[in-house]
């Protein structure tokens, strides 16, 4: 299996610190509102990568946090009057709605910043001793960036080119820094702002300490992969090297993963553009398990566009096999004998089996190259055009189960549901709905949301119009 590794610029063969298991973390969301389409791709690509490891075998340690203490979440329960962590609360379950919509499977562990800050506080209190951090007189803790040697080799950037040309690629330049490249570990509370004691003063964590204590915590000191989006790579990424190298001396990840950018209509994704989508959003419009096919139908290292268009061709695609599997059950229904009692397969049928197997193994080879997905899915669409070529009505039990298995399996390591259970009748998606409204009027917006939420699951789209609840299957 082969990794690009950003920190050496090179496809390189994947070794486990530990054979048999890989310890990866994964830098998750901060929760001050509903996540978008952005934040989406990162929790496919490596829930995708975590699956297939797992299909081969290994026993994976996944990790992956919620930020739920950062200026965004202050801002937003300073203007609902409310204390920060209602808002990280609400947006870390309407999250895990949207995961489990997009068939992204919980973490091993999701641990919350604000549960660890004692780990925090030992962790920068052994960098100050080390003589890779310090104190500035208003209790503001930094880290010594020059103290650490390796600085700038996961972005490849030179530190005097950092300091030198181009200002906009410091970390921040306040007055009390020794030095305008170092960052911040602790700093003070605002009036109003959540903090915790400290040696230093009342205040909070930078954010890059919180990813490397937690890392540490779950994980250990030296893990296999760390992953997430290619913004992350300077600063964060970076400085988490910089602070757990420097405090733990020892190699900090292995293996550095990155997705690259997605982008809306060949344009930078932005509010102010007009073309933000939360993948609430899209829920409204698409099954979800159709906004899974279309992130993994490119490489995670390329840029992805979405639009409409290329939404279109990803429901077709996802359908395809939906349908497929769909008509291997009608088949196998239609077989005499459901009792368990099936017909060996035959000599021709074995041979067609063999035939199969070369699409599984095309798929194994795409995703041992840097999990190209768009490969891997170009495989099951190969082993699709196979079936609804050679699968009829004077096929086999057998040879009918053995098809469905693969195309089953090798769709959910990619973690698509192909499957479709069985549809619930309209009464009872109509009794769901009038207790959904019920619950509204008694302001049990909880509940609302919870059956907003069941629905969706399986394949229900609520629409709230002026008309009232308008339904339609995805």
């Amino acid at each position: 299996m082969k990794i690009y590794n950003t920190l050496s610029k090179r496809k390189e063969e994947f070794v486990p610190l530990k054979e048999g298991k890989v310890k990866m973390y994964v830098c998750g969301p901060t929760v001050y509102n509903l996540i978008h389409i952005g934040n989406a791709r990162p929790m496919i690509v490596f829930d995708t990568v975590r699956r297939y490891m797992e299909h081969k075998g290994y026993e994976v340690n996944f990790v992956s946090n919620f930020t739920d203490v950062d200026d965004k979440i202050i801002k937003k329960a300073l203007e609902e009057g409310v204390d920060s962590s209602v808002i990280s609360e609400r947006y870390i379950e309407e999250c895990k709605k949207d995961m489990k919509a997009m068939n992204v499977r919980p973490a091993t562990t999701h641990p919350k910043a604000t549960q660890e800050i004692d780990g925090m506080l030992e962790m920068i209190n052994t960098l100050i001793e080390k003589g890779h951090a310090y104190a500035a007189e208003d209790g503001t803790v930094y880290f010594r960036t020059r103290s650490f040697k390796g600085y700038g080799k996961l972005s490849h950037k030179n530190l005097d080119d950092l300091q030198g040309g181009n200002r906009s690629l410091l970390v921040s330049g306040e007055d009390q820094k020794e030095d305008p490249l170092d960052f911040v570990l602790w700093k003070p509370r605002k009036e109003g702002e959540p903090y915790w004691e400290s040696p230093w003063c009342k205040g909070r964590p930078g954010w890059h300490i919180e990813c490397s204590v937690m890392s540490k915590k779950y994980l250990g000191e030296e893990i296999d992969i760390h992953a997430g989006g290619e913004d992350l790579i300077f600063p964060h990424h970076e400085n988490e090297i910089a602070q757990s190298e420097a405090a733990n001396e020892k190699p900090f990840a292995r293996y550095w993963m990155h997705n690259a950018f997605l982008n809306i209509d060949n344009r930078k994704m932005s509010k102010s553009a007009g073309n933000f989508f939360t993948v609430r959003d899209i829920s409204e419009t698409y099954d979800l398990q159709v906004l899974r096919f279309f992130m993994l139908s490119a490489h995670y290292r390329s840029p992805l566009n979405f639009s409409a268009e290329l939404m279109e061709a990803a429901s077709n695609g996802y359908h395809r096999i939906v349908t497929c599997v769909e008509n291997l059950n009608y088949l196998l229904q239609s077989i005499p004998g459901q009792d368990g009692e099936s017909a060996s397969v035959s000599g021709e049928e074995k041979e067609l089996l063999k035939e199969a197997d070369g699409f599984e193994a095309k798929f194994d080879e795409a995703m041992e190259d840097d999990f190209n997905t768009a490969d891997a899915l170009a495989a099951i669409f190969e082993l699709v055009k196979f079936v609804n070529l050679h699968a009829s009505s004077g096929s086999g039990r057998e040879f009918l189960e053995a098809l469905k298995s693969r195309i089953v399996t090798l769709s959910d390591i990619c973690g698509l549901v192909v499957e479709k259970k069985e549809e619930m009748l309209e009464s009872e998606i109509e009794a769901l709905i009038n207790e959904r409204q019920a619950a509204r009027k008694a302001k049990n917006f909880a509940r609302a949301d919870e059956i907003r939420g069941e629905l969706l699951a399986k394949g229900i789209i609520l629409e709230d119009t002026r008309e009232g609840v308008k339904w339609k299957r995805a």
